[in-house]
């Protein structure tokens, strides 16, 4: 199924609420339809509010081989609490083999290209396997995130993959919106949340953030305020997408 940028448009003007989104999405892709999850705290809000609206929605998650153990647990956490059978991708064995025999297993604090090809090994090559699959995709975007984020919409057409769907179903939230949903559904949680990483990621590339710092300044933090986009490539558009916007 394939989308134009009217019909997304149209979506867009359409739907108010995360449930609105997500209730379209159930109804009318499911179920060439996935969420995407890292386990940060809009992922368990998301999880919670899908398993609710339709129990068969399927998610997936990218185990790149270098994730702390925080988010094992709160994989193994969801798969108890909402009984998901998550679908974990992990990047292809040979070219890890390559990347690492090449350049080294720490690669990624030498250079900005080396952590972009570490990242694409890692997340983008796998989620394009399954990406390529669907529809439509969930992601658990919001535009206060980072400036990058700040002109993403409910739904876009993905230009890296094809123009797929791409649903982001809190976008209009704030990091308070989602903690006050977790709280008032006792919403299972990454323990790395409480410890001050509002962005979580591979463990070599993610630190806790102190007090008045950007949300994702804890990502890739080697790189500096200067470092470009603190992106790992799934959510970085290629050329036009949904509605005109650019990446």
């Amino acid at each position: 199924m394939k989308f134009t940028a009217e019909e997304v448009d149209g979506l867009n003007s359409e739907m108010r609420t995360p449930e609105e989104a997500l209730r379209w999405a159930s109804d009318s892709l499911h179920p060439a339809v996935a969420k995407a999850s890292s386990f940060g705290a809009e992922d368990a809000a998301l999880t919670d509010m899908m398993a609710k609206i339709n129990p068969e929605f399927r998610f997936f998650t990218l185990d790149t081989g270098r994730l702390p153990q925080e988010t094992h647990d709160a994989m193994d956490a969801v798969r108890k609490r909402y009984g998901i059978s998550l679908e974990v991708l992990l990047p292809d064995a040979a070219e890890v083999e390559e990347m690492v025999r090449s350049k080294g297993p720490n690669l990624f604090y030498e250079s900005v290209e080396n952590r972009m090809l570490c990242c694409d090994v890692r997340k983008v090559r796998p989620s394009a396997r399954i990406l390529g699959t669907l529809d439509g995709w969930i992601t658990g975007l919001r535009r206060g995130q980072s400036a990058g984020r700040s002109g993403a919409r409910m739904f876009e057409l993905d230009g890296r993959h094809a123009g797929l769907l791409k649903i982001n179903p809190i976008i209009d939230w704030t990091l308070e919106d989602v903690w006050d949903y977790i709280r008032r559904n006792a919403v299972p949680y990454n323990g790395l949340l409480d410890r001050g990483f509002p962005s979580i990621g591979c463990q070599p590339c993610t630190r806790a953030v102190g007090p008045g710092e950007d949300g994702r300044a804890g990502r890739w933090w080697w790189e500096g305020s200067g470092g470009g986009r603190k992106e790992c490539g799934l959510h970085l558009a290629a050329g036009p997408d949904a509605g005109g916007r650019r990446g």
